[in-house]
């Protein structure tokens, strides 16, 4: 499962934020979505550990 949590979590806002009319929190979420792409992909490429947060 890795970090797909947190691709799941940041869709469901940006699809809350959408139906309820806040466009500027979806627009958010939905870059958000990019830099956790990036920063999880550039583990991978590294071969991090990923999720090694304290």
């Amino acid at each position: 499962m890795g970090h797909d949590w947190v691709f799941e979590v940041l869709r469901d806002l940006a699809d809350y934020a959408e139906r309820n009319g806040m466009p500027r929190l979806a627009g958010k979420a939905e870059e958000a979505l990019a830099v956790a792409r990036e920063e999880i992909a550039a583990q991978r490429d590294d071969g991090g550990a990923g999720g090694a947060e304290g």
